[in-house]
């Protein structure tokens, strides 16, 4: 949150290939908390100061590495692996920052610039960084929402007047304002079913559900929750629709049912939790990025998130795509 106020043969197959041609949703029901493991406790997972005080992200790719933005100095993106070792994984142009980070359906990468009023897009394979859009209207685009079939959605706050609004950002490209007229848009995410786009307001403390039509249009505003002090940062959802939210500023995590009750609220070491994203071998770990001590916290959780579940799901199409036996050649026939 940049604040500019400052078969047989079958059986020779490895485990692990067999493991990933499970169905998700059984790979999702697996994913439920031993007795004994302890939830909801928050930990660190990288040192203080490995990142800036301009941390955000985060997201996680389908090999469990955790991204997040601004590692060791500005304009990074770092990319951290489950145990805590990190490293710069690519470095922004100009005068770029990004905020928000969101992997899509192809294990693209994508990157809000607030600085430069645009949508990055990251190949996976060779880290080639290309404008996927761009946009002088923005104010600073700050955090992002993705689709099941890749359509975005950008939260745009004018931190100095109070006031955001949302742009939406087609598969080609294409940015259409989508919402304007808001308080401090902030954190963005979409349901598990794609059908509603929460977004809350950080100075004005609201979260507000929208209607996605399918041409990706919004409508039907209503209030989900209003909380009476402290702001918020990012949302991340799990698999039930649960709605995960940093307490920027309260030091916690609040978990919200789709409906706005209050489940749970996680206490995390920092004041300023700044966003959220899952992972895990399970998508059962929550991981946090705090801003005071620049920092990445992680906690478990009861149920995985839905964007671990949607990385696997790609790990899942590649192994088989790639196990399945080429097409068979056409048998020539000669003209008599």
């Amino acid at each position: 949150m940049p604040d500019f106020r400052t078969a047989l043969p079958a059986l020779r197959v490895p485990l692990q290939a067999l493991l990933l041609a499970m169905p998700l949703a059984t790979l999702s029901a697996c994913a439920s908390p031993p007795a004994h493991e302890t939830l909801f406790l928050a930990t660190t997972l990288t040192p203080a100061h490995a990142f800036t005080k301009g941390i955000e992200g985060p997201a996680v790719d389908a090999d469990g590495n955790i991204y997040a933005v601004n590692f060791a100095r500005q304009q990074t993106i770092g990319k951290v692996r489950p145990d805590g070792s990190g490293e710069v994984y690519l470095t922004l142009p100009g005068s770029s920052i990004a905020n928000g980070i969101r992997f899509g359906s192809r294990g693209q990468m994508y990157l809000a610039d607030y600085m430069e009023h645009t949508i990055y897009l990251v190949d996976p394979a060779t880290r080639a960084l290309t404008i996927h859009a761009r946009e002088p209207r923005m104010t600073q685009p700050n955090d992002i929402a993705i689709t099941a079939d890749d359509v975005l959605y950008a939260s745009d706050p004018n931190w100095k007047e109070n006031t955001g609004r949302v742009w939406r950002i087609a598969q080609d490209g294409t940015v259409t304002l989508a919402l304007d007229t808001m308080g401090t848009a902030n954190g963005i995410e979409v349901s598990p079913d794609g059908k509603i786009l929460y977004v809350n307001e950080s100075v004005q403390r609201n979260i507000w559900m929208y209607d996605i039509a399918a041409d990706g249009s919004l409508s039907g505003k209503r209030l989900l929750i209003k909380f009476d002090d402290f702001g918020m940062d990012g949302m991340r959802v799990d698999v039930d629709g649960n709605l995960y939210v940093t307490r920027y500023g309260k030091g916690s995590v609040v978990k919200l049912s789709p409906q706005g009750r209050i489940l749970r609220e996680i206490s995390v070491p920092g004041a300023k939790p700044s966003n959220i994203t899952f992972g895990g071998p399970d998508g059962r770990t929550a991981y946090v990025t705090e801003v005071v001590q620049g920092r990445l916290l992680q906690f478990r959780v009861d149920r995985p998130g839905l964007e671990w579940q949607r990385a696997r799901q790609q790990k899942v199409n590649a192994a088989n795509a790639a196990a399945a036996p080429p097409p068979a050649a056409a048998e020539s026939v000669s003209a008599e």
